[in-house]
């Protein structure tokens, strides 16, 4: 397991995020992993450079994953790091 490259805060989700996985049958931990090694998951190369400059500035970080059943799952992290929050593009 990768090392992390940052601090996951308080880890909390939303309803559909939740909803979603647990239809999907994929457990967030799978994702949270992904998220804290720097895989930033479906984002473009703009915006994975955003998250690359973001671990010496301190800003917000923003991965994007795709479940098995093709439901888009966010990951923002926020730019103090007391929290990680797993939720839906639309629950934004």
């Amino acid at each position: 397991m990768p090392s992390p490259k940052f601090d996951l805060g308080q880890i909390v989700a939303t309803p559909g995020a939740l909803e979603a996985l647990e239809s999907a049958g994929q457990n967030p931990t799978e994702f949270l992993t992904r998220h804290v090694a720097g895989d930033w998951g479906e984002l473009d190369q703009e915006d994975q450079q955003a998250n690359d400059d973001a671990l010496q500035s301190g800003a917000r970080l923003l991965s994007a994953y795709r479940l098995t059943d093709d439901t888009k799952l966010w990951i923002i992290t926020e730019a103090d790091r007391s929290s990680t929050c797993i939720l839906l593009p639309s629950e934004y």
